[in-house]
């Protein structure tokens, strides 16, 4: 190669956008060779130099170690070979950052004191065996001792995390868990489950009833009187659709569409509570004790 096609270490650095101090390091590592000296004994390199420095710096800059960039340019390894590890492994840094993320704002949002912190940073760490554990106790907590068709709603109270969570889903497997740490939910949930069988009018169908009614509507009007007419409650009834006025239900159904990924539910506490306040107007008699 003639001597005015090389490139001297200052030329080099103008081409490729990195300092004369950063192509004489990679060069002295041999990650770049030079290609003779000149006269006075400056380093002088060959054009294709200015490619390797630009995977080199590429490489670098997404985080990718020098001993793994020296088998890359001296074609030890391959460079798609490369890139799946480095992928695989910025997933699981990802995983980490979410993981701790989400413990941190269970933290912030629930004013978590130093007591607590240890409990919602192993929720979070869970893995998945655990966290079916978790979930198992709490639903036959919930539907312990009820019979088959009860105990099948099971299945879709369920949440599986996917094993590529987003940091969302990390955030709502997290505040479910603490959800489910609960007591007296799990009572009440409890309670509410073994209602429904002695219920004439579960409070699913309320729902079913009120869908089609504007909520904006005040419920002491006609839309309010036509509703109860149509629905006919006894006051056992009633009881049970109040019962189900939890707003940590609708957290948990919420929640639970996180982190499996379905559709946002449809809350159940404002239509039940539309409900009981026409109930209230047009026959306060249901309510009386």
């Amino acid at each position: 190669m003639e001597d005015d096609e090389l490139l001297s270490i200052g030329e080099l650095a103008r081409r490729t956008k990195l300092s004369v101090k950063a192509v004489r390091y990679y060069s002295d590592l041999g990650l770049v060779p030079t290609n003779g000296r000149d006269s006075a004994g400056r380093r002088r390199y060959s054009p294709d130099a200015v490619k390797r420095l630009g995977v080199i710096r590429t490489l670098r800059a997404l985080g990718v170690g020098l001993k793994t960039i020296r088998a890359v340019v001296g074609h030890e390894a391959e460079l798609s070979e490369v890139a799946a590890g480095e992928a695989q492994a910025i997933g699981e840094t990802i995983k980490v950052l979410q993981l701790r993320r989400a413990v941190l704002l269970a933290v912030a949002r629930n004013g978590v004191g130093w007591e607590e912190v240890e409990m919602v940073h192993e929720l979070a760490a869970m893995s998945v065996q655990e966290r079916r554990k978790l979930i198992g106790e709490f639903l036959d907590e919930v539907f312990g001792g009820l019979d088959a068709p009860q105990a099948g709603i099971k299945r879709t109270l369920t949440p599986e995390l996917p094993d590529e969570p987003t940091p969302d889903q990390v955030d709502a497997w997290v505040e479910l868990a603490e959800l489910t740490q609960d007591p007296d939910f799990r009572a009440a949930l409890h309670d509410l489950a073994a209602a429904q069988p002695r219920t004439r009018i579960p409070a699913k169908d309320v729902i079913a009833e009120v869908a089609g009614i504007n909520q904006e509507a005040d419920p002491r009007g006609p839309e309010g009187a036509q509703a109860l007419r149509r629905i006919n409650p006894t006051r056992q009834d009633l009881a049970r659709i109040r019962q189900a006025q939890d707003p940590r239900r609708d957290r948990y159904l919420r929640l639970l569409a996180t982190v499996n990924g379905w559709a946002a539910p449809t809350p159940l506490t404002p239509a039940l509570e539309w409900f009981e306040r026409a109930t209230r107007h047009h026959s306060p008699n249901l309510l009386a004790k």
